[in-house]
């Protein structure tokens, strides 16, 4: 068996900027899920799936979800990334949502990602253009912080990807071996 692979789906970056760093620090091997093939993935004992966050999804899922029968046996660990600050309320309310059933012990993190809408396609430009003008028609005080912190993205391109985000990750990833 092969030690370890890191797969991630990355729409905007920042999702294959924390897999690459992953990769770096605990020397595993690094895929695209787009060109991930079960055979291929199953000869490791350790797999990193990482993805964003949209709509409350973890984008990489659908890969391990439809794959379990066969991953159930490895070291699974999910990393997810997202554009708001990290509150637990919510990341709890992430797992729950997304990890159900056999897949509810799997340890999961989170880091944050990046704000770019000019990079954005036309849907989630659109989208979160809807979701800024209903958060700014709203009482501030009222704001959860995820709101807060997309009104204070408006019209600004943000990088918030530290490698700090990784170390419990790589806690986890160090008790497997």
């Amino acid at each position: 068996m092969k030690k370890g692979l890191i797969i991630y789906k990355s729409k905007y970056g920042a999702t294959k900027k924390y897999a690459e760093w992953l990769a770096q620090e605990i020397e595993y091997d690094i895929i695209d899920i787009s060109k991930a093939k079960i055979q291929q993935v199953s000869q490791y004992d350790n797999i990193v799936i990482c993805g964003a966050i949209y709509a409350s999804g973890i984008s990489a899922l659908k890969f391990l979800k439809k794959n379990y029968e066969i991953l159930n046996v490895k070291n699974i660990a999910i990393f997810c990334v997202g554009a708001s600050p990290f509150e637990e309320k919510a990341f709890n309310a992430i797992k729950e949502l997304n990890l159900k059933g056999e897949l509810q012990n799997i340890p999961i993190f989170y880091g944050r990602g990046a704000w770019d809408e000019a990079k954005m396609n036309f849907i989630d430009r659109k989208l979160c253009t809807i979701l800024q003008k209903v958060i700014i028609n709203k009482d501030p005080s009222t704001y959860e912080q995820w709101e807060t912190a997309l009104v204070e993205a408006i019209g600004k391109t943000c990088d918030w990807t530290d490698k700090k985000y990784l170390l419990s990750l790589i806690e986890t990833i160090n008790k497997w071996q």
